[in-house]
């Protein structure tokens, strides 16, 4: 028989898309990525976002843990609910499966690297069973970079405060690059900021002579 999660939630009212501020929103009930050096903030923001308890899983490797007193100015600690597993498969599992009861408003993890096709295409699935009332969020290093998800959102520090949130893909919007800052009243603002140059083109391939095999033959 296959395991289920040892606890009972109560299902979350079916949510909206969710907007952290202005144009920095996040299609409810599916799956995301988040990456960047702060795509744990990111996280944090999301779960401010969503209602009810929040499942976030983490790697019994990974020696850091949420402060609750550190994270109380972005979201309410008790709202948490820390999962170790051993290894990105369980990591997996447990969002899966949380993305299916739809009994919590968020289901974040912190992968080691990003997951193929299948299984993100497993917690889209497994998002959907629930009724949409949960979203996903994977938390992959550096640039990210799994198939199949919803939007990819990189969230860096910005030099002096808040942060740098630059959406890569999105399945319905195209890229975008906002500064984030909490405004005096503690709400979340947004600005849009330029997108980066692209990459210069690589240069011309030199010429080449054809084979002597291509010349014509003189008479």
């Amino acid at each position: 028989m296959k395991p289920t999660l040892p606890f009972s939630l109560s299902p979350p009212a079916p949510a909206t898309d969710l907007v952290l501020a202005g144009d920095c929103t996040f299609r409810s009930g599916r799956v995301h990525e988040g990456c960047g050096r702060a795509r744990q903030v990111l996280a944090l923001l999301l779960a401010a976002a969503v209602k009810g308890p929040v499942i976030w899983a983490q790697p019994a490797r990974q020696a850091a843990l949420p402060f609750p007193a550190g994270i109380a100015g972005l979201v309410d600690p008790d709202r948490l609910l820390l999962v170790r597993v051993r290894d990105d498969i369980d990591l997996l599992w447990v969002l899966e499966e949380a993305l299916r009861s739809g009994g919590v408003g968020l289901a974040a993890g912190d992968l080691a690297a990003p997951p193929g096709l299948t299984p993100v295409r497993r917690l889209q699935l497994a998002a959907e069973a629930g009724g949409g009332r949960t979203t996903g969020l994977l938390l992959t290093p550096e640039a990210g970079g799994a198939p199949g998800v919803e939007s990819r959102w990189q969230l860096d520090p910005a030099p002096g405060s808040g942060w740098i949130a630059h959406r890569r893909r999105a399945r319905a919007a195209s890229e975008l690059r906002l500064q984030l800052a909490h405004g005096p009243d503690g709400r979340l603002t947004a600005a849009r900021l330029a997108l980066p140059d692209p990459p210069p083109a690589p240069p011309p391939a030199p010429h080449s002579a054809p084979p002597p095999s291509a010349l014509p033959r003189s008479r």
